[in-house]
């Protein structure tokens, strides 16, 4: 009888180390969207620094050329920050699709599980119910035999 959950607990092992990976892959995404995070925050941090030692440095006179550098200088930074941006929002896209994937290898599991367990269920009481009907019948045997050999008495 265990041969015939085996193809079932084959199903439900796939299952498990197909959500084990998925649960790598989202712990990967979200690695990456942190790092993705930290990196946006390393270029505002560079960009407070710049303007706070631009602010504090150049009291004096400043040429035109200089002016014009800190400005284009400026303006990259806030160009990577924007594109920084656009990459954290794709790797908290991608992160959210590895969470939905894993929630849906995750209730595959369950419901694999749960068949497993109803089929066992239903397995012991079909088991249980031959039992029943065996014990039935050995009780009747019994019963008609202490009936026939009360009868034998009585007839002697």
């Amino acid at each position: 009888m265990n041969h015939s959950f085996h193809g079932l607990q084959l199903a439900i092992e796939l299952a498990e180390r197909q959500r084990d990976e998925l649960a790598q892959v989202l712990a990967r995404a979200q690695r990456q969207a942190q790092m993705g995070q930290q990196q946006l925050q390393q270029l505002q941090s560079y960009a407070q620094d710049t303007d706070a030692r631009w602010i504090q440095g150049h009291h004096t006179a400043l040429s035109p050329e200089l002016i014009r550098h800190h400005y284009q200088f400026v303006e990259r930074l806030q160009h990577a920050m924007g594109m920084q941006d656009g990459v954290i929002a794709n790797l908290a896209r991608q992160e959210a699709q590895c969470r939905a994937s894993l929630v849906q290898a995750e209730m595959r599991v369950s419901g694999l599980k749960q068949v497993l367990e109803k089929r066992k269920l239903s397995l012991a009481a079909t088991e249980q119910r031959r039992e029943q009907g065996r014990m039935d019948e050995m009780a009747a045997m019994v019963h008609a035999r202490r009936v026939a050999a009360a009868h034998l008495e009585d007839t002697r």
